[in-house]
């Protein structure tokens, strides 16, 4: 038997299938081969066409099923990783009736502060643990108040994964962990916030049912099943953000455990079992994905918007795309530690909860045109990143989240050894690198959500470390020079 699991970036939708005893990877796939095209028809906006994700999802999915050289009739299980935080709405026949407004779009900043103003933070932050901000509810108070011809005919909301869902089952469902990342649950009575349906005067039948994080979630159909390449009636029996994902992936499920990426976003990810926030919400507590415990689980998120996306746009504007990235990781390990007073704020991609949801853009400081060449660019934008990513990971020490060792896939930016070394010497901590991404961690997760796991050591069987960095002592003190010094660039521009 085999699980299948996908995962719906906003850059492709990647496919894994792993086999179920073994937790071999039998074929990956993604599509398209280029990033997929976001959508900013103003400035702060940023969409995608759920269109696209179901059209690559299908080719993902009939490209790994080739690869693997297995009969459909194989995959016992689905499991589903997907981009956080985005907004999907459709009508009675799940026509989309507008584009997602994605994650990293910042135009519902105002409405989510209104909420908070007009309900109050002292009862805001114990029910949601988060401000309203810039999620998912208020991308759909956005909708309700800007668009009100499209919001008449919302039949039902959807997180991203929920659309690839239903896309395969027909069932338009969710869970909880997806709705506390829409900020639409509340943790004092464990169930769907209420006062704030109430509040944006929404109608809770535009709801999807609510069912277990791991449970069989619907059925492919006949029709999703030719175009995706698979049989009929294989359960989809996950789904989960992408960064609880992540976590799981990394077998990141008990509290003082945390996970890390650096794909086209950064996020560092702890887990706790405290109910916590950050007064400013300037890092985000969720319910965990944890199909162990019977206790609850909390994972506490620092997001990066610029990370990947940062790296890319330096490969396709400043070097024409003329350069790949293990030739720009070289290049980045020819510059010194600090690259020589060159400081990169890598924050281009839409407004910044870290930054308390202000969008300052991204700028390099020191420019010296005689000291200065493409080396330098590339090892400050690198390190840029990291440092972000540790201004973040102050705040989350404040709510209770250890931080000395921290596992990411071997992946992404974590690819380069300035990225990885920079992110051990600024923290201090261990780097545990693994042979795991989002896609095989819903393949594995999909083998829980059928029952065919019981534990950690069936599910996890085949992740295994491929290395491990530690600090460097020798490297440390100029290391944290240069975070003081991009702190303080940082802290003037804001």
């Amino acid at each position: 038997m085999y699980f299948l699991g996908f995962d719906l970036g906003s850059s492709s939708v990647k496919a894994c299938l792993i086999h179920a005893d073994s937790g071999a990877v039998a074929a990956a796939a993604f599509y398209p081969e280029r990033e997929m095209t976001i959508a900013a028809p103003k400035p702060g906006f940023a969409e995608q066409q759920p269109e696209m994700w179901w059209q690559n999802a299908c080719l993902a999915s009939k490209a790994v099923i080739q690869k693997a050289g297995i009969s459909p009739e194989e995959v016992g299980a689905i499991g589903i990783s997907y981009q956080m935080h985005g907004l999907v709405v459709v009508d009675k026949d799940m026509n989309v009736l507008r584009p997602s407004i994605i994650w990293c779009d910042s135009r519902a900043v105002e409405v989510g502060n209104k909420a908070m103003e007009a309900l109050g933070e002292e009862y805001v932050l114990p029910h949601l643990l988060n401000s309203p901000g810039n999620f998912t509810a208020s991308k759909l108070g956005w909708v309700k108040e800007n668009e009100p011809d499209v919001y008449a005919k919302v039949y039902k909301f959807m997180l991203p994964g929920d659309y690839l869902a239903a896309r395969m089952t027909g069932d338009i469902v969710t869970t909880p962990s997806g709705l506390s990342e829409g900020i639409f649950w509340d943790f004092v009575n464990d169930r769907p916030a209420d006062f704030l349906f109430d509040y944006f005067g929404f109608n809770q039948e535009i709801m999807p049912e609510v069912l277990p994080t791991f449970s069989e979630q619907g059925k492919v159909t006949a029709s999703a099943a030719e175009a995706l390449g698979l049989r009929a009636g294989i359960p989809v029996t996950y789904r989960a953000g992408d960064q609880p994902n992540n976590a799981f992936s990394l077998n990141v499920l008990e509290p003082g455990e945390v996970a890390a990426t650096a794909g086209t976003s950064g996020v560092v990810y702890g887990v706790s079992d405290q109910v916590k926030f950050d007064p400013k919400s300037r890092v985000n507590t969720f319910l965990h994905v944890n199909p162990i415990s019977k206790a609850s689980r909390y994972g506490v998120l620092l997001c990066v918007n610029g990370t990947g996306s940062l790296n890319g746009w330096l490969r396709n504007s400043l070097f024409q795309g003329n350069v790949s990235y293990p030739e720009m990781n070289a290049l980045a390990s020819q510059a010194p530690v600090g690259a020589d007073g060159l400081f990169c704020l890598p924050f281009g991609n839409g407004a910044e909860r870290m930054l308390e949801n202000q969008d300052p853009g991204s700028t390099f400081k020191g420019l010296q045109f005689s000291r200065h060449g493409l080396n330098h660019y590339t090892r400050a934008a690198q390190e840029g990143i990291v440092f972000a990513l540790y201004y973040g990971m102050e705040i989350m020490e404040t709510v209770g989240v250890s931080l000395k060792n921290i596992r990411a896939g071997e992946a992404n930016m974590f690819l380069s050894p300035v990225f990885r070394e920079t992110f051990a010497n600024v923290s201090g901590a261990t780097v545990e690198l693994y042979n795991t991404d989002g896609a095989q961690g819903a393949a594995r997760a999909a083998g829980f959500g059928l029952g065919y796991y019981k534990n950690r050591s069936e599910a996890f069987v085949g992740l295994s470390a491929l290395s491990t960095i530690e600090p460097d002592n020798a490297l440390t003190e100029a290391t944290r020079e240069a975070y003081g010094n991009w702190k303080a660039a940082l802290e003037s521009s804001l």
